[in-house]
Formats: structure tokens, sequence, C-alpha cells
């Protein structure tokens, strides 16, 4: 941890954990410099309505900006937007300008990048969405009326399909797994999705493979392995992202899906760590190391790192949440529950009113609720008291509150994942 207190803090990535780290410092009285240097050439922006409200042009621009632009001349943070950072040399880093900053830390906030499919590359009209930039696009061409093709059946891809729904667009969505989701949702609740989109006219196709993409006049048509083909104007390709490590592993750092932190978010190089998205860090809850890609925990992460960058050597422990919304139906998620070998439920799944703990081996792994957002806190109380304790909590107790109305008195119902 550091010995002495740096003078200069330099933040890489201008996503919501380089953002968060650099404010925190602010917050936590650093007085020194901080630069916050980032290549997108937008200003810091929120990330999760890109899919969502920013898409359907639900909400303006100035409405998913992290700050005012004068806040960060108010926090006096050096932002730096549209900057490649190039590389990482003996306490300075080497700017695609050719200049040279120094610094005394280093957070390495870089994110990730979507993926893309090489039969993909080089057509028009196949997106991805990751960044601003990639919006407008996007939106252009859904206006334009589709159909639209979804390759992947994650948490980005759905929304987007449940968005293209809204704005009028014939949705299919294609996915290799057999079953969307299966990163994100024990199998029940995945399936419970799977009927929500289908039910709002998306056709949705799981265990497809596609082998090729081709254009056939104004028609991109997409091709399985097993012989089936759709055809559509527009497709995404929403397969993940892969952490922008790049950087990193120039500079010599440990690097294996994800640049490799300790509990602190210090990487393998002094003075220099890791958060959000890009930093493989261990989890208290599976015992393991494990990158999560979500915006709560980029936010938590990097508030924690940075308070480490001071001196304040307290390891990072809380359980990660996130939540997605499709068709109105909004879904709070927290911990590992695709993971869990059983699910504890109470309410309806089918009908969106549920709330339910995910167990591995009988001890709690996640939880999910939709339209229970007191009983979805007691679950995340459930599992911090898991870290806390270690003991085998149950389920929440009806006093937990419920929704803000009369609680639900039907019994809980266990399912094996």
């Amino acid at each position: 941890m550091p010995e002495t207190t740096p003078r200069t803090i330099a933040v890489v990535g201008t996503g919501i954990a380089g953002t968060t780290a650099a404010i925190t410092l602010r917050e936590e009285g650093f007085d020194g410099r901080v630069l916050l240097v980032g290549d997108e050439p937008h200003a810091p922006y929120r990330r999760p309505p890109l899919s969502k409200d920013f898409l359907k042009r639900a909400v303006p621009a100035e409405r998913i900006r992290l700050k005012a632009p004068a806040v960060w001349q108010e926090l006096d943070v050096e932002l730096r937007t549209g900057t490649a950072v190039t590389g990482i040399g003996d306490g300075a880093l080497e700017l695609a300008d050719g200049s040279r900053q120094p610094y005394d830390r280093l957070l390495l906030a870089t994110g990730g990048r979507a993926r893309t499919l090489p039969y993909a590359a080089g057509h028009d009209h196949v997106h991805t969405l990751r960044r601003l930039g990639d919006v407008p696009a996007l939106r252009a061409d859904l206006e334009s009326g589709g159909p639209l093709l979804v390759i992947g059946a994650g948490l980005v891809g759905l929304e987007v399909a449940a968005s293209a729904r809204s704005m009028g667009v014939d949705v299919t969505v294609v996915e290799a797994a057999p079953e969307p989701l299966r990163r994100v949702l024990p199998a029940h609740l995945r399936r419970a999705v799977l009927e929500l989109h289908r039910a709002h006219g998306t056709r949705v196709h799981t265990g497809v493979a596609i082998k090729h993409l081709v254009r056939r006049g104004g028609t991109l048509v997409a091709t399985a392995h097993d012989g089936r083909s759709w055809q559509a104007h527009t497709v995404l390709v929403a397969v993940g992202i892969l952490p922008q490590t790049a950087l990193a592993a120039r500079a010599g750092l440990e690097v294996d899906d994800g640049i490799l932190v300790d509990a602190y978010g210090a990487t393998s190089r002094p003075h220099v760590f890791a958060a959000g998205d890009v930093a493989r860090c261990p989890d208290p809850l599976l015992g393991r190391r494990v990158r999560n890609e979500q915006w709560n925990h980029a936010q938590q992460h990097a508030a924690a790192v940075a308070r480490n960058m001071l001196g304040a050597a307290t390891p990072f422990t809380a359980v990660p949440w996130s939540w997605t919304d499709q068709y109105g139906v909004l879904l709070q998620i927290a911990g590992h529950p695709a993971d869990a070998d059983a699910l504890t439920v109470q309410g309806d799944v089918d009908g969106f009113d549920f709330a339910a703990l995910a167990t591995a081996n009988g001890r709690p792994v996640g939880a999910v609720a939709s339209g229970r957002p007191l009983d979805f806190r007691a679950l995340r109380t459930v599992l911090d008291r898991r870290l806390a304790d270690g003991g085998h909590p149950g389920p929440p107790a009806e006093e937990s509150g419920g929704r803000g109305r009369a609680h639900d008195r039907r019994p809980h119902r266990t399912a094996t994942t």
C-alpha cells in the first residue's frame, strides 16, 4: 500500500469507474493534482441508458452526462477527453501526442470494448453497442424501420431488442446458448425472461450458432451452422465485452481476462491500481477472482480503490448488484445468482412480482427480485451477512416489508436450477 502521500494521481479511463475514483479523491481531501484521461471524445456519461432510454430518444444527451462541465473545474480535476494513453513509463503516462504526464499513483479504469465477430466485419448496418458514439448509427437504422437481428441474448442484446420493439421494429434474437442470460440468471428466471420477450412479439431462437453473414441486395442474411437463416436490414452483435488490458500488458502487469488486482485494487506493479470492468478482483462470495461488468460494482470498487490509493488499506468486500429494464419490467440482481444450484422464490416469477434467493451448496450466492424493491434490499442484506459471519441465512422474512403494499403471503417455492 502507499507509503507516502502522493502529489499527482493519474486515472486512465473516463467511464464510471475512472470518474468515480477522481471524485472520491477530492471527497477524501486529496489536494494534489488529479489527471483524468480517456480516449472517448465525449465528456463522461452514463452508459446504462445507451441501450434503453437514450437509444429511444426518451432522454436527451444532457440527461446522461455524469456531471455538468463546470463541475470538473470546481473539483479541480484535469479532464482530458479524446486522449489516448499509449504507454506506462517509469512514473509517467505516455500519450498519443508524444507528451508524458508524470504520476505518483496510477489507476487503470480502461473498461472493456465490445466483442466483434469475424463474419460481421465490413458490412454496412452491422453494429455493436458499448459507447455513446455507437448510438447514432444504430438509432438511425432502427428508426428506418428494421427489421433487426440481434446476435446474442445477453443483457445488452435483450435490452436493445426491447427498445426496438417499443419503436415498432420487427426483432429477431439468436443466441448460441440453450437459453438467454446464462451468465446472469438461474434457469427458472432465464425462461421467464425468454417468455417475456416472446409475449412482446420478439422472436427468440436459442442454440443457434451463426456461420456467416452476407449481403444480398439491401438485405443482410445470417445463416446458422444447421442451415437456418434470417434476413434483416440491421444487425446488432451483442456478444459481450473484452477487457481493455493491452496498455496494462505492455507495461508488464499481470493480466488474465482482466487486470489482476488484490482486495485493495493493487496490481502487480507498485503504485499502479485498477478498478471497474477491467479489474479481475477477489470475490468474497465465490472465493475466487472474478471480473464484474456492472455499473454499480464499478462505482463502488473505484471509490474503494481510490481511498486505498490514499492509504486507507481497506479490502473491498461489497456484493455486486445491478438491474435491467426490459418492456418496463425491472429486474434487480445481486451477487452471482447464475452460479446457484437452487432458488428459493417468493411470489410470481412469470408475473415478474417476486423475490428470490439463489444458493450454491446451501450457501447464498445471489438474489433476484422484480417489483419488490424492499425485499431486494433485504436479500442484499442476507448476502452481506453471509460475508460478515459465514452463516447460512434463509430467505427474507415476511416482515421485510415487500413492495410497499399488502405483502404477498404465498409460500416460498424452491426450484433446482
